[in-house]
């Protein structure tokens, strides 16, 4: 068999087209998508600041916050919180997180749109009622805070109001009383 002569730059032509075709591998870590998580110190002020709020007016109330998922990071029931309080405060959160919207907001929009009613009955965890509102830190949602408690729901969403506010949160619904 012949020895076959090229010219360097051909050679060098060659040898690099060979390894720009060359596929390299990725890990498939760098394929994951990256994702902040509100740490569970965050979700513990976010609800002290909300009891706080919601105590300083005299409401015994529960506070729960979830992550971007909808899973429970933290829940408090203040003292002499109704026991349906509980339930409540955790599914707004769920709702708030989930939709990306305040529960109030959601509320209104079912009101004016008969045709969203089925959001209702997504699942069983959705409640459409104020109180509950979307954590967004740094342009993200992070997770949902909910409030149940209070005499009305704007009081409940002022008080989730405190909570974001505490953790340097967007500002979600006013904090008018």
């Amino acid at each position: 068999m012949a020895c076959v002569h090229l010219p360097m730059a051909y050679r060098l032509m060659l040898a690099t087209a060979f390894v720009m075709l060359m596929s390299y591998p990725v890990p498939a870590s760098d394929e994951l998508p990256r994702e902040s998580v509100l740490p569970l110190s965050l979700a513990g002020k976010a609800i002290q600041a909300s009891l706080d709020a919601c105590n300083k007016d005299g409401y015994r109330v529960s506070v729960s916050v979830v992550d971007r998922a909808g899973v429970l990071r933290a829940m408090v029931r203040a003292d002499g919180a109704g026991p349906h309080t509980v339930d409540s405060s955790r599914k707004k959160a769920y709702t708030a997180a989930s939709l990306r919207r305040p529960t109030t907001e959601l509320a209104e929009l079912i009101n004016k749109v008969p045709t969203l009613q089925a959001l209702r009955e997504m699942n069983d965890q959705v409640l459409m009622l104020g109180g509950g509102v979307p954590i967004e830190i740094g342009g993200e949602v992070v997770g949902g805070i909910g409030v149940g408690g209070a005499p009305g729901a704007q009081l409940d969403d002022a008080c989730a109001q405190a909570g974001l506010g505490a953790i340097g949160a967007v500002p979600k619904v006013s904090a008018t009383k």
